[in-house]
């Protein structure tokens, strides 16, 4: 079938081909013969008048052209499956689906295990893939790439649709033996203490505790920076370092690690996790079923006890004292302890 010239059987190559990057193994994705791809390659390219992939050992190396087609062509044919192809009643219980999840290590632990217990159950034959949040992960909704975003709301951008999940509260933590904690936490202590970091690409935009420090030219000291929040525990366990996790994990831990929670000098806002869909999976039955039972299970989520106790702390706190900041430059929705500069 060809649409103005273009047989539009060539634009699932091209997918096949921008998703594997060999040419074999896009051959074999949409079971056509080495030889078959090989001549819709060259095809493509005459279309086009662009050689659109490089070859580099056995790897296709796609060219700028091919680069910018790859996202339209994927929407068109994620568009057509969804909208035209797969319209018939999604049975769970049957359900081979497999689900493509990007979370942080966080939720996995603490909130995504309880997903797939649940499921285990209900849809024994529905299976997921749990991916590392990424930095282009707009992109892969736009794609399709993703079946699910599960990360803070103020990361997500505005072009798909999302839904609350659960409220969480970063904490700092150091080992029980940390002999720097005996005291309370200054301002200028919690600065000077080494620090393990969890690492953030470089165009996320920072967190909430990273904002806040840099909006005032504050500048911690990190010893170490680490890939996620599960492997700062294990890098503070006998040590005098510090590190900011969030509060679920953090009880999580400390069934088998020597933590101890230390209050700030200051308070941070409390953030929403939130999961996000691609909008055309919108009207998709086992997008749908897979959304409610994740809403429903964030919904029996109990805080954990010491969140209640953060809650009224930092409604009680002051803004940040004069002596640390200049009275123009205290920023609305953060606070510090009245007494943390005292020694």
């Amino acid at each position: 079938m060809r649409f103005k010239g273009l047989d539009l059987n060539l634009l699932v190559a091209l997918d096949s081909l921008m998703t594997e990057r060999n040419l074999t193994a896009a051959a074999r994705r949409i079971n056509l013969s080495q030889p078959a791809m090989s001549a819709a390659v060259a095809r493509l390219r005459a279309y086009f008048r662009d050689d659109l992939f490089a070859m580099s050992g056995r790897t296709l190396v796609p060219t700028p052209r091919a680069e910018a087609l790859a996202g339209p062509v994927r929407e068109a044919l994620l568009h057509i499956q969804l909208s035209v192809i797969s319209r018939e009643a999604f049975n769970p219980a049957q359900s081979e689906r497999r689900f493509r999840i990007s979370l942080s290590d966080f939720v996995t632990l603490v909130f995504f295990r309880r997903i797939v217990e649940r499921v285990a159950q209900e849809a024994p034959t529905v299976s997921f893939e749990l991916l590392p949040v990424a930095d282009d992960h707009d992109q892969l909704l736009r794609r399709g790439e993703v079946d699910f975003l599960i990360f803070p709301d103020s990361f997500m951008s505005n072009g798909h649709p999302k839904a609350a999940l659960f409220e969480e509260r970063l904490v700092c933590v150091g080992c029980h033996t940390n002999k720097r904690l005996s005291r309370r936490l200054t301002l200028e202590r919690y600065m000077s203490i080494g620090q393990v970091a969890v690492g953030c690409d470089l165009t996320r935009k920072p967190s909430i505790e990273e904002y806040f420090l840099l909006r005032h030219g504050l500048k911690r000291r990190v010893d170490l920076v680490v890939q996620s929040f599960s492997m700062i525990p294990p890098m503070l366990i006998g040590t005098d370092r510090i590190g900011m996790m969030p509060l679920r994990l953090v009880k999580h831990f400390e069934k088998t690690t020597p933590l101890r929670i230390v209050t700030l000098p200051f308070s941070l806002p409390a953030f929403t996790e939130a999961v996000q869909w691609p909008a055309l999976h919108n009207s998709d039955p086992a997008s749908i079923w897979m959304r409610d039972i994740l809403l429903q299970e964030a919904s029996c989520m109990s805080p954990p006890r010491d969140v209640a106790r953060a809650s009224k702390r930092s409604k009680s706190s002051r803004h940040l004292a004069s002596a640390i900041l200049p009275t123009n430059q205290r920023p609305s929705g953060y606070f510090v302890r009245a007494d943390s500069h005292s020694s």
